[in-house]
């Protein structure tokens, strides 16, 4: 626990762990929030709320990378501004759209989000030494996990136990309670030295095969965590244990926490395609479990290896990436995992309406597989064009 008490220690890094995990809440909270809105207070359906979701995710992963840039140009508190006043719009504004209306909304209020997961990985390069990012890292990951246990069920108690609309009220007043804390404490972006060291850097020179196998292997990994979430409920359900699919869930969730801990403890760290390829070879064969303590037992080991992965991304993207274009890169990152869950849900989901549940699981693996392998071939091509 040596190394967890040394990043503690650092100024700066307990507020930002904490100030990160509650702006991330409202964006773990959105897409339950949408679906539940549109699915069943406008009873239109899953399948429109589907589309709401993904016209969402398209513009989450343009946003990401462009309010990267932001930061990188003008400054964390102008971004922030920008982002708090157009979401907390859009959400106040949502409850009363037309449904054709709010999958236009739905674009603007993505792109315009607040992007607390990208900006966390940023400001905690800036403020930790680069021998302690795994560590740091690995600490982010599981708070990540944490907000992900989280925010979807608050949404769903909301939702539930008053409507959709009083929901979407609550995540604007979150969203402006969140910018509000963001543009007070200011998080850094850049250390005092990096400051002093500042030079424009071609994107030739930092966008480079390698970086673009981190991106790839960032992509696979969350595309292995949305196919494999999509299997665990078909699982249940077919299986006749939909009760217990939270025990599930929260399982999976904690032994990815567990990994997480653990591997950022190690004192070196592992290569990102050798953590990719297990996580994907580990979740082929989860499907051929039973019943549902079965499936939950299957599940640790990939579960394991699901912040470690995440974590060696964020570790990697910091490394490359020089400061002065850092929150570009880290935009890349969530637009790349953005990306990735939304190919990773829709193909297990088709595997599973046209086959069964333990195709999910094995397509959702070996689309990690898949990523890995693309990954390795960029990283070989990128070492044939360095210079000798």
């Amino acid at each position: 626990m040596q190394l967890y008490r040394q990043v503690l220690a650092l100024p700066g890094v307990r507020t930002l762990l904490v100030l990160v995990f509650f702006a991330r809440l409202p964006g773990t909270m959105a897409g339950m929030v949408l679906t539940l809105h549109v699915a069943v207070s406008m009873d239109r359906g899953y399948g429109a709320a589907g589309a709401v979701g993904g016209v969402a995710t398209v513009g989450i992963a343009l946003g990401a990378a462009f309010m990267g840039r932001v930061v990188d140009r003008y400054g964390l508190r102008r971004m922030v501004l920008i982002t708090t006043i157009g979401e907390a719009t859009f959400w106040l504004v949502a409850r009363l759209l037309p449904y054709h209306l709010l999958l236009v909304g739905a674009f603007v209020g993505g792109f315009l989000i607040i992007p607390a997961m990208s900006l966390g990985r940023q400001a905690m390069a800036a403020l930790v030494p680069p021998d302690l990012r795994r560590t740091a890292y690995s600490v982010d990951s599981v708070t990540t996990e944490l907000s992900y246990m989280i925010g979807p069920a608050l949404a769903v108690l909301v939702s539930t136990q008053f409507s959709t609309q009083t929901a979407m009220v609550v995540m604007a007043t979150g969203l402006v309670l969140v910018g509000v804390l963001l543009i007070v404490v200011n998080p850094a972006v850049r250390s005092a030295e990096e400051k002093a060291e500042a030079r424009q850097v071609p994107r030739r020179e930092w966008l480079t095969p390698r970086m673009i196998s981190v991106l790839f292997v960032g992509a696979g990994a969350v595309f292995v965590l949305g196919g494999t979430e999509v299997a665990i409920v078909a699982h249940v359900q077919w299986s006749g244990d939909l009760e217990w699919t939270g025990v599930v869930m929260v399982v999976w969730a904690g032994g990815s926490a567990i990994g997480g801990l653990v591997y950022g403890a190690l004192r070196r760290s592992y290569p990102q395609l050798l953590l990719m390829t297990l996580l994907g070879a580990l979740t082929i064969p989860v499907g051929l479990a039973g019943d549902w303590w079965m499936l939950t037992l299957a599940l640790i080991p990939a579960a394991a290896l699901c912040a470690p992965t995440v974590a060696a991304t964020a570790e990697e993207v910091a490394r490359l990436a020089p400061p002065d274009v850092r929150g570009l890169a880290t935009g890349l990152q969530s637009s790349a995992f953005t990306l990735g869950q939304a190919a990773g849900a829709p193909a297990a989901g088709f595997m599973v309406d046209h086959a069964s549940p333990a195709w999910g699981f094995a397509v959702a693996g070996a689309g990690g597989l898949l990523v890995a392998a693309v990954a390795g071939l960029l990283v070989a091509r990128g070492k044939e064009l360095a210079p000798v």
